[in-house]
């Protein structure tokens, strides 16, 4: 099957019924994305699929035919980090950092559909995603940052 990940095109030979998590981590080595519940309750599994946040842990390989998948690593361009990871670095938004390339993730199209969010708008972007360390308040002003960084144009990089 051929996948576009991370703006690459892959072919994995494997069961269309394995859960991309399993192929991104384990066949194509992208370790960023986590494995957390395996029910889609958590969001340590969330990835971008055609720009759109989405569960991989038990996402149907077979269900991915023509999408672009994109992980946390897919973020950095020409080896500069998104916004959103350099703000996360500089507020040490994570503690433990397992749920933190989910919630990354999930900003990330938060950001790309409306760059300037409220906080009520980020609150609930981060609704599907548990973090047991309770770092919200960091991870807040992280997304803030990058959404203030994407407004001054450091979003604004080569692809």
């Amino acid at each position: 099957m051929q996948l576009i990940v991370n703006g690459k095109s892959v072919h994995v030979k494997t069961d269309g019924a394995k859960p991309l998590l399993s192929v991104l981590r384990d066949e194509l080595g992208l370790r960023g994305t986590r494995f957390g519940c395996g029910t889609e309750q958590c969001g340590a599994c969330m990835v971008l699929i055609d720009g759109e946040p989405a569960f991989s842990c038990a996402r149907e390989l077979a269900s991915l035919a023509g999408k672009a998948v994109t992980t946390v690593e897919g973020l950095t361009q020409n080896g500069a980090p998104h916004p959103l990871q350099q703000a996360f670095v500089e507020e040490q938004a994570g503690q433990c950092g397992y749920c933190l390339t989910g919630i990354v993730m999930g900003a990330a199209a938060l950001l790309a559909r409306n760059p300037s969010p409220t906080e009520a708008e980020i609150r609930s972007e981060l609704d599907t995603h548990l973090c047991r360390c309770g770092a919200y308040d960091r991870i807040l002003r992280a997304i803030r940052r990058a959404s203030e960084m994407i407004g001054q144009g450091a979003g604004k990089r080569g692809g």
